[in-house]
């Protein structure tokens, strides 16, 4: 199934203005491949359906590497680090870390089940900067220069949780639907949002869009 897939997954890629290598995309396409097998056990994700994982998981979560890259570009880190809150089924994480390699990628999650199956990933394609933590992200120390998030909290909850794990300089990424304006306004003080950048999925009609945020500066 997931060979009928590769054409429309390379044709997303190209609309999205991504450059990937071949091993790039065959590491996209066994991504998808171990998600539908330990979804049939895991229940990792809702969606059964490979086309609907192809567009709702995968491409979408593709959309916001370009974004991702520019900024990473813009700050000039030799080594930057994010952490992705909630990542159950590894998503956007493992598309972050098999598009942006320079990117070392961690992902948080309280379920045991869902950390095994990002090392699993992790070990079987051989993505040396992609890590799985099983912790709340509020008992978490370590300090990142990304932390994303995509479908996984409000957002006040979201950078309440998080807040001590993103450094002075760094910034959120949060992943939503539609423009959640009701989630802006509950925002604390200690929270700025810099932009919210509206996101086209290839093959998804839908609203889609990253809210950018950081520490409010004393």
């Amino acid at each position: 199934m997931s060979a009928l897939l590769e054409a429309p997954l390379r044709d997303g890629v190209g609309q999205l203005g991504l450059s990937l290598d071949d091993g790039q995309i065959e590491q996209l396409m066994a991504f998808l491949d171990l998600l539908q097998k330990w979804n049939k056990v895991y229940n990792l994700t809702s969606l059964r359906d490979p086309q609907e994982m192809l567009t709702h998981h995968m491409l979408d979560s593709l959309a916001a590497v370009p974004p991702l890259a520019r900024y990473l570009a813009g700050k000039g880190l030799a080594s930057p680090k994010l952490l992705d809150v909630g990542s159950g089924g590894g998503l956007p994480a493992v598309v972050f870390a098999i598009c942006l390699p320079e990117l070392d990628v961690s992902c948080v999650d309280t379920v045991g089940k869902k950390v095994a199956f990002i090392q699993q990933v992790a070990a079987a394609l051989r993505l040396r900067n992609l890590h799985g933590i099983q912790s709340r992200v509020e008992q978490l120390s370590q300090q990142y220069d990304v932390v994303s998030c995509r479908a996984f909290a409000a957002l006040q909850d979201f950078t309440a949780w998080s807040a001590q794990t993103l450094r002075a300089d760094g910034i959120w990424l949060a992943m939503k639907a539609k423009k959640p304006d009701d989630e802006l306004a509950s925002l604390p003080a200690t929270v700025q949002v810099l932009n919210i950048e509206p996101l086209k999925v290839p093959g998804l009609d839908a609203e889609r869009c990253i809210v950018w945020m950081q520490h409010q500066a004393a």
